[in-house]
């Protein structure tokens, strides 16, 4: 067992509490009884190359939702799939290629409910060999990596706002060179960095 995983291991006995895209918006009041669709994303760690990298995707321009947006590789949990993981699995297949026997699966994050109604629970899992990045080009713009410890380092995570729906909605951003990741991946990823930085 490599040190990282050892490390994330020990991170994921002590996960924390379900994140929200809400969590920066004390204000916001959500309507009981919401019904929220399962939905599972690959928080993937390469390992293969000098310095562990994160997968990340930039999200086609021509999607209806979030278009344009930094992302992991996931989506909704489809009838065949049997939890939130193998729904990550397939879907990392699906829109980059990622065999689906090539991650080592260490665990999940609690659950992330976003503003458009999913419950998003992140797997996290470690690639330690290459294979061929094949973008689906109706999904996905591009798949790039953003080094691990540059995602790690809550001192690089900010808290920024826009106008959403006639109100200010605060948000976390991390970004990284060109790319701007903000919103539902970046406090999913502040998550991961809380209980990394704890572990």
């Amino acid at each position: 067992m490599s040190a990282l995983e050892d490390r994330i291991l020990q991170a994921l006995t002590r996960v924390g509490d379900q994140t929200s895209d809400f969590d920066l918006n004390p204000d916001t009041v959500l309507p009981e009884g919401r019904k929220l669709r399962p939905a599972g994303v690959l928080l993937g760690i390469e390992t293969w190359g000098a310095e562990p990298q994160v997968l990340l995707t930039k999200r086609s321009s021509a999607l209806k939702h979030h278009p344009g947006q930094i992302a992991f590789p996931g989506g909704k949990v489809d009838a065949g799939d049997r939890d939130s993981t193998d729904a990550a699995l397939r879907e990392a297949w699906e829109e980059i290629g990622l065999p689906r026997d090539l991650p080592k699966v260490l665990g999940t994050l609690p659950s992330h409910e976003t503003v458009t109604g999913f419950q998003v629970t992140p797997t996290i899992a470690l690639i330690t060999e290459r294979f061929e990045v094949r973008p689906e080009a109706g999904e996905v713009a591009e798949v790039f990596r953003a080094p691990l410890a540059h995602v790690l380092d809550v001192e690089r995570f900010q808290i920024q706002s826009r106008r959403w729906r006639g109100t200010r909605r605060h948000y976390f951003a991390v970004p990284y060179g060109p790319y701007y990741i903000w919103g539902a991946t970046a406090r999913m990823l502040r998550g991961f960095a809380a209980v990394m930085e704890a572990a």
